[in-house]
C-alpha cells in the first residue's frame, strides 16, 4: 500500500514540506530559464529574467503583491504575446450550463514548461490535453501567488467552448505575510481584486481559482470575504460569464482546515463565489451532504478528485472513475486535479495511449460536455498541438519537432476502440506521417474484411442547419482499394433522424452497398488544387436539410470489390480474408455557400520592425538578427483571422545571385503567431546576404491560406552590406 506523504505532510509537518517545496520550485524555476528554442546548451550563469527587454516571448506568474499591486506587468515586453487571441463562441460565452459539470485544474509539475513559450518549443513530446470535449472549466495551477494561463492553454481551451481561470494563492509562512498585506484593509482588498479582474480581461481568461491555504486572524475574515466579493463582482463587470471559484481551505473561524464537503464553516464563501473546489480526501456520503447545503446551487460544488490518489476517494489513477460515479449520482460537479498524472509518471505504453485511455474512463462516468460543431465555419486538421512537421496543403514547409498548444484545431472525439463489422483497425492521431494542414492526422490502420465497414465517431455537434447549404470538403490520403467516407446524422425539430453518407470509390458499387443503411448517399466530386500534394485526394460535397441540425459525424471505413466471394469449385464459395487497410484523414472544414475565405491583398497591411538588433555571429561572417515583428491592416478594422505563419527568404548579394542564376529562394517556415506579432530571435544571416524578407501568410477560419506570393511582407537591408 502506497503512503501518502505529501497528505501526511501538509496535516503534521508544514514546515517541512514548505522546505521541500522551496527546494523543488527553485529546481524547476533553473528548469524553466532554459530556452527549447535555442539548440546552445544554456550559459553556466544565466542573467536575470528581465520582463522589459526584448527576448523569446514567456509566460510567467507574478509573485508579489508589489507586482500586482503597481501593474507593471502592463509594461513587459511580453504582455502583447501573452492575450489570448481565441474568444468563447457565443453559446459558451455565458452562464455555465444547469448540469453536473467537469472542472479540471492542471497542475502539470509546478506549470510554466514547454507551455510557457507563447511562440512554441522544439518538445514533440511536450503534455498536452486533447479531450476538451469532457470539459467545461479549465485551471491553470501553480504555486506562484498570480498563476496566469499561458495564452495556449486559454486559445485551445476557448475554441473548444471551455471557460479558463488563472490563480490565486497564498500558502505556508509567506502565505501568510502576504495575506496580511491583502487584508490590512477593506479598500486593499478592494484594490487588489480590482487588479486580478483587470488582468483576466486584458490577456483574455475567464476568472479565477482562489486558495487560501492560510490560517488568518478572525479579525481578518470580513475583509477576506469582501476580497472574494469584489474579485468576483468585478470579474462579472468586466467579463460577463466569468467564475470566481473558492477553494476549501481556510474556514469562516481563521482556521486552516479542509472540510472536505461544503458546509456552515466554507459556506460564506461559496455564497459569495461561483462555486467551490472542495478538498479532495472527502468520504462517500459528502457529496449527498454537500448537495443538500448547496440547495439550488448544487451543481457549483465542485468536489475534488486527485489523480495522483493521495488520500482521494477511489486512489485516484486508474480508478478515478470510482470517485466520478459517485459524484454524478449525487448530482454535483467534479474537480479533477493533476490529470497530467499520466504524463508525470510515464504510465505505458506511452503517453498518447496511456491518455486517451485514461480519458476513456472519464467519459464512461461522466458523459460528454461539449459539443461541436455548433458555429460555422468549422474546421478541423486533427493537430494535437505538437508533432514532427508542418504541412500546408499536403506540402511540407518544415521538419523540425515542436510543440505549440495554440496550433491544436478542434479535437475528434475519439473513443479508444471504434465499431467493426469486419476486421479490426485502429484509429490514432498522427503526428508523425506528413499531414495535409498543420501537423496531425486522422490516421487508420489495420484489416477490414472486403465489403465490410468500420465506423469511427470523429464529433457530435449541435450545428442548426439554415436554408443555406452546408459545403463539406475533406482530404484523403489511402492505400490500395482503402476507401474513406463521411457518415452524418441528422436531427429534425421532431426528433426524426435523417442520415447521409459522403462516400467514395465506385458509384455504383457504392450506392448498391449502401444505400439500405443511409437514407441518401451522395459522391463527393474531386477538387483539383495546384498547390496540394497530388497523393491527397480533396473531396467536396453540398447538402441542403434546412430546418434540421446536425448532431453526429462518423469516419466510414470500408472496401469494394465486385465479388465479395472467391469460388473454390463445385459451386462453393469463401469469404475474402481480412485484407490490409490504410487510409488517412487530413482535415474536416464545413462552411455555409454564403460564407468565403476571400484575403485582404498585402497591399491592405502596414508590417513594420521594432527593437532590430545586429550581432556578429561565431561563424565567419555571418550575423544573428533579432527583430519584433508587427502588421495590421491600414483600414484599422479588426479580422479574425486565426493565425498567421511566419516565413523569411534571404536575398543574396547582386554577385552572388548573379552566379546562381535564376535558383529560387528558400522560404524558411520560422514559427507560427496567434497574435499580429512575432519576435524573430537569433536569426542567423549568412555572408553575401544583402536583405531578408519576412512573410506573413494568413491563415482563416475555414483552415485556408493565403498563397505566399499575395500575402504582407517586410523587407530588412542587412547592417553594413
Amino acid at each position: 500500500m502506497r503512503f501518502n506523504y505529501r497528505s501526511f505532510f501538509k496535516s503534521h509537518h508544514p514546515q517541512t514540506l514548505a522546505s521541500l517545496k522551496s527546494i523543488f520550485n527553485s529546481f524547476f524555476f533553473l528548469l524553466s530559464k532554459v530556452n527549447p528554442m535555442d539548440g546552445n546548451p544554456p550559459p553556466d550563469d544565466p542573467p536575470p529574467f528581465d520582463p522589459l527587454e526584448p527576448s523569446n516571448p514567456v509566460s510567467y506568474p507574478l509573485k508579489t503583491l508589489e507586482e500586482l499591486e503597481s501593474r507593471s506587468y502592463f509594461n513587459s515586453f511580453h504582455f502583447p504575446f501573452n492575450k489570448a487571441s481565441v474568444k468563447l463562441p457565443p453559446y459558451a460565452a455565458n452562464e455555465l450550463p444547469k448540469r453536473p459539470r467537469l472542472l479540471v485544474c492542471h497542475d502539470m509539475a509546478g506549470g510554466y514548461l514547454d507551455d510557457k513559450w507563447i511562440q512554441g518549443g522544439n518538445n514533440p513530446d511536450a503534455y498536452a490535453i486533447w479531450h476538451w470535449y469532457l470539459i467545461d472549466v479549465f485551471v491553470y495551477f501553480s504555486h506562484s501567488l498570480v498563476t496566469l494561463p499561458p495564452p495556449c492553454w486559454t486559445n485551445t481551451a476557448h475554441k473548444h467552448g471551455v471557460k479558463v481561470l488563472g490563480t490565486f494563492i497564498m500558502e505556508w509562512d509567506e502565505g501568510k505575510l502576504l495575506a496580511n498585506k491583502l487584508l490590512s484593509s477593506q479598500k486593499s482588498a478592494q484594490m487588489y481584486a480590482e487588479q486580478l479582474s483587470e488582468l483576466a480581461a486584458a490577456l483574455g481568461f475567464d476568472g479565477w481559482l482562489v486558495n487560501m491555504e492560510v490560517s488568518l486572524d478572525v479579525e481578518q475574515i470580513s475583509n477576506l470575504k469582501e476580497f472574494v466579493s469584489h474579485l468576483t463582482q468585478s470579474m462579472h463587470s468586466l467579463v460577463p460569464g466569468s467564475l470566481v471559484i473558492w477553494y476549501d481551505s481556510v474556514t469562516i473561524d481563521g482556521n486552516l482546515s479542509w472540510q472536505d464537503q461544503l458546509n456552515a464553516k466554507n459556506k460564506p464563501f461559496f455564497d459569495i463565489s461561483d462555486g467551490i473546489f472542495v478538498n479532495y480526501t472527502w468520504r462517500e456520503n459528502y457529496p449527498k451532504h454537500s448537495a443538500e447545503v448547496a440547495g439550488d446551487r448544487k451543481f457549483d460544488v465542485y468536489m475534488g478528485i486527485d489523480v495522483f490518489g493521495r488520500n482521494t476517494y477511489g486512489g485516484g489513477q486508474w480508478t478515478t472513475n470510482l470517485a466520478l460515479d459517485v459524484i454524478k449520482m449525487d448530482n454535483v460537479s467534479a474537480a479533477i486535479f493533476a490529470p497530467g498524472w499520466v504524463y508525470e509518471t510515464k504510465q505505458l505504453p506511452d503517453f498518447q495511449t496511456a491518455q486517451n485511455r485514461w480519458w476513456e474512463l472519464v467519459e464512461r462516468s461522466w458523459g460528454i460536455s461539449q459539443n461541436y460543431p455548433q458555429t460555422l465555419p468549422f474546421y478541423s486538421n486533427f493537430d494535437q498541438g505538437h508533432g514532427y512537421q508542418v504541412s500546408v496543403d499536403g506540402k511540407q514547409i518544415s521538419q523540425t519537432p515542436w510543440n505549440n498548444i495554440s496550433s491544436q484545431s478542434f479535437q475528434p472525439f475519439l473513443e479508444f476502440s471504434g465499431k467493426s463489422t469486419g476486421g479490426h483497425l485502429k484509429v490514432v492521431v498522427d503526428i508523425k506521417e506528413p499531414s495535409y494542414n498543420g501537423g496531425g492526422n486522422l490516421t487508420f490502420n489495420g484489416t477490414l474484411d472486403d465489403d465490410f465497414q468500420f465506423s469511427a465517431r470523429l464529433f457530435e455537434g449541435k450545428l442548426q442547419l439554415a436554408d443555406s447549404p452546408l459545403n463539406f470538403t475533406y482530404s484523403v490520403k489511402s492505400n490500395g482499394n482503402s476507401l474513406l467516407g463521411l457518415s452524418l446524422e441528422f436531427t429534425s425539430a421532431v426528433r426524426e433522424q435523417r442520415s447521409v453518407l459522403l462516400a467514395s470509390g465506385d458509384s455504383l458499387l457504392t450506392m448498391g452497398h449502401f444505400v439500405r443503411h443511409f437514407d441518401n448517399v451522395i459522391m463527393p466530386h474531386r477538387v483539383t488544387k495546384a498547390e496540394t500534394e497530388p497523393s491527397w485526394v480533396i473531396q467536396e460535397s453540398s447538402i441542403a436539410m434546412e430546418g434540421y441540425m446536425l448532431t453526429k459525424i462518423h469516419a466510414v471505413c470500408y472496401k469494394l470489390r465486385p465479388e465479395v466471394h472467391k469460388k473454390v469449385g463445385q459451386g462453393k464459395t469463401l469469404p475474402f480474408s481480412p485484407s490490409e487497410y490504410h487510409a488517412v484523414l487530413g482535415h474536416l472544414a464545413i462552411n455555409s455557400c454564403t460564407l468565403n475565405s476571400d484575403f485582404p491583398p498585402s497591399t491592405s497591411w502596414l508590417v513594420d520592425g521594432n527593437f532590430t538588433k545586429w550581432s556578429s555571429s561565431a561563424s565567419h561572417g555571418s550575423k544573428k538578427l533579432n527583430v519584433k515583428l508587427v502588421w495590421k491592416l491600414k483600414d484599422g478594422k479588426t479580422h479574425l483571422f486565426p493565425k498567421y505563419y511566419i516565413y523569411v527568404t534571404k536575398q543574396p548579394v547582386l554577385s552572388i545571385a548573379e552566379t546562381n542564376g535564376s535558383l529560387p529562394l528558400v522560404q524558411e517556415f520560422l514559427g507560427v503567431a496567434e497574435v499580429e506579432a512575432f519576435y524573430v530571435s537569433d536569426l542567423l544571416v549568412p555572408s553575401g546576404t544583402s536583405s531578408v524578407k519576412f512573410i506573413i501568410q494568413v491563415c482563416s477560419l475555414d483552415g485556408a491560406f493565403q498563397k505566399l506570393e499575395e500575402s504582407p511582407s517586410l523587407d530588412l537591408n542587412i547592417q553594413g552590406s
